[in-house]
């Protein structure tokens, strides 16, 4: 059995960072701060870099006009997501090997910050799940950053939206932040409901890796 290669990102080192956490293989981050950047910043310019050789590798100026779209499109989506919290967001694609004839698997990993009254943390967790959002399978957890829910939701889908109509299996952790007053809520979702269990494995993996505390001793 081969080691296992871990790559550090650079945020582990941010003096901002108030979470920290692993990925397994297969997710890709996608860096917000530069898609979402304002026209004219150093981020902006660099996202334009970053794209320009892909549309000049197009065949057609109708590919780029639907890549720009598509584009445009993501950066809406995101800037929504942000606009509830989120502040962290990765593709996974995974090869469905369970017996999907390994078909490739979509998925959207996210952490979003929520404000909540001050209460004792398993009492937070607890609250989490009783929203009317149609949470089910609850079970509570004893994480080494402290309790937590994981949870499932499946959602139908939205009349009008660009994305497939499928329903929409949306698997979560809350997990209270040790200040009482706000949790943060790892969500993994995807159209592929009939692999909930598979990916609550992957959800519930990486919220075991989280501390709310610099577990490398990386920021002074």
């Amino acid at each position: 059995m081969s080691t296992p290669r871990i790559y550090v990102d650079d945020a582990v080192t941010d003096e901002q960072s108030e979470l920290w956490f692993a990925e397994p293989s297969g997710f890709i981050p996608l860096p917000l701060t530069s898609l979402l950047a304002k026209p004219g910043s150093p981020e902006a310019e660099a996202m334009c870099g970053a794209v320009a050789p892909l549309l000049e590798a197009a065949p057609s100026a109708w590919v780029r006009q639907q890549f720009v779209a598509q584009l445009a499109l993501g950066q809406q989506m995101l800037g929504a997501l942000c606009g509830f919290g989120t502040v962290h967001c990765s593709l996974g694609l995974h090869r469905d090997d369970v017996g999907g004839g390994g078909q490739p698997l979509l998925s959207l990993f996210t952490i979003t910050w929520q404000d909540t009254p001050a209460a004792p943390r398993a009492a937070t967790a607890a609250r989490a799940v009783t929203a009317p959002d149609g949470h089910r399978r609850v079970a509570y957890l004893e994480l080494p950053c402290g309790p937590a829910t994981v949870s499932e939701t499946l959602r139908p889908p939205v009349t009008g939206s660009p994305l497939p109509r499928l329903p929409l299996l949306q698997v979560h952790a809350h997990l209270p932040h040790p200040d009482c007053k706000r949790l943060a809520v790892l969500t993994v979702s995807s159209t592929a409901a009939a692999r909930r269990a598979e990916y609550r494995a992957v959800l519930e993996g990486i919220a075991d890796t989280v501390r709310f505390t610099d577990p490398l001793g990386a920021v002074s």
